[in-house]
């Protein structure tokens, strides 16, 4: 790819663009298949030519399944799905006829490690859950239930594999989901963060999730428990605005290696006034000495304007569906 002109992205390291004339060619690379995209059409065409010439290849035409995704267009833009992986994944499970739920997982489900757990298949739990995080590139719905149920790997137990089947059970009802990519008129990049403060039964870590918009667009989502335990909601929705500033930025880097320079101060919008007011305090105290560091972090993006942080009313947060169990 070098040796045609391309750079390697340094955000994305399976990732090459070529720039030239104001316009942009990539190819992203996942070990023996890759997707060319540009509006370089003869960069295109010459670019297949000189990988045919290296290694045997085949062309595949436009765009319609990758990786067991499918990609779907039309007027309204460009619509990705794991349909037919969910019917695979119900129909070798068993699954495919049962009833269908209404949430990936149930509300207040208290799954943790107890010393009188009935064991199961470990290799079978290992499956089903590497299954689900994969369907979770897609399927952002399911974010925060597959991060729990990956948390037993393990030692995974019969209530465990229980919360498995709930969330198969809940795909059934929920085959025709998958993300919707249109055309917005403008790059803003935006990011919304939240977190459930000692949500976690066993260790009272907490849960902290994000989603990030480029374009009106959403393209990157995470749900995860954080790795140390929190004093207070306040502390725990700051760690989580870090992970979302982190995020943002790498999605800047990422456009800017494409050409796409964002002209917009980057949105964060967070529901917590604890962790705001910690943001628009400078003063030291012992309420902020346990995320010093994350605090500095946050401030000197907010003063060079790379970021700004924005609240968001709770019924507006986004990010509730990647912290904890919610109705669909």
């Amino acid at each position: 790819m070098k040796k045609n002109g391309y750079c390697q992205s340094h955000s994305d390291h399976t990732l090459f663009v070529k720039r030239k004339l104001n316009k942009v060619n990539a190819l992203i690379i996942y070990i023996d298949y890759m997707i060319i995209t540009g509006d370089d059409f003869d960069e295109i065409l010459r670019l297949q030519i000189n990988l045919v010439v290296e290694f045997k290849m085949k062309n595949l035409g436009d765009l319609k399944y990758f990786l067991g995704v499918k990609v779907a267009r039309s007027s309204r833009g460009i619509f990705l799905s794991q349909r037919k992986y969910v019917l695979d994944l119900l129909k070798e499970t068993g699954m495919l006829g049962c009833k269908p739920v209404d949430t990936p997982i149930v509300e207040k489900h208290h799954l943790g490690i107890y010393s009188d757990q009935v064991p199961v298949d470990k290799g079978k739990y290992q499956r089903l859950v590497g299954r689900l995080i994969y369907l979770a590139h897609t399927c952002p719905h399911i974010a925060y239930a597959v991060s729990v149920v990956s948390q037993f790997m393990h030692s995974p137990s019969a209530d465990h594999m229980a919360a498995v089947m709930h969330i198969l059970a809940y795909l059934k009802s929920a085959l025709g989901k998958g993300i919707l990519y249109g055309r917005h008129g403008h790059l803003r990049i935006e990011g919304f963060t939240d977190a459930d403060w000692a949500g976690d039964v066993t260790d009272r870590r907490s849960i902290s999730g994000y989603f990030t918009f480029v374009g009106g667009n959403l393209v990157t989502w995470r749900s995860k428990k954080q790795k140390v335990v929190s004093r207070s909601s306040a502390e725990v929705e700051y760690r989580g605005m870090v992970q979302g500033i982190c995020e943002i930025l790498w999605l800047c880097k990422l456009l800017w290696g494409l050409g796409f320079k964002p002209k917009d101060t980057m949105k964060l919008y967070c529901d917590n006034k604890s962790a705001r007011d910690i943001v628009d305090n400078p003063v030291q105290h012992d309420k902020t000495k346990h995320v010093e560091v994350d605090r500095h972090f946050i401030k000197e993006k907010l003063e060079r304007k790379i970021v700004s942080l924005l609240f968001v009313t709770s019924e507006e947060q986004l990010t509730d569906v990647l912290t904890h169990a919610v109705l669909m």
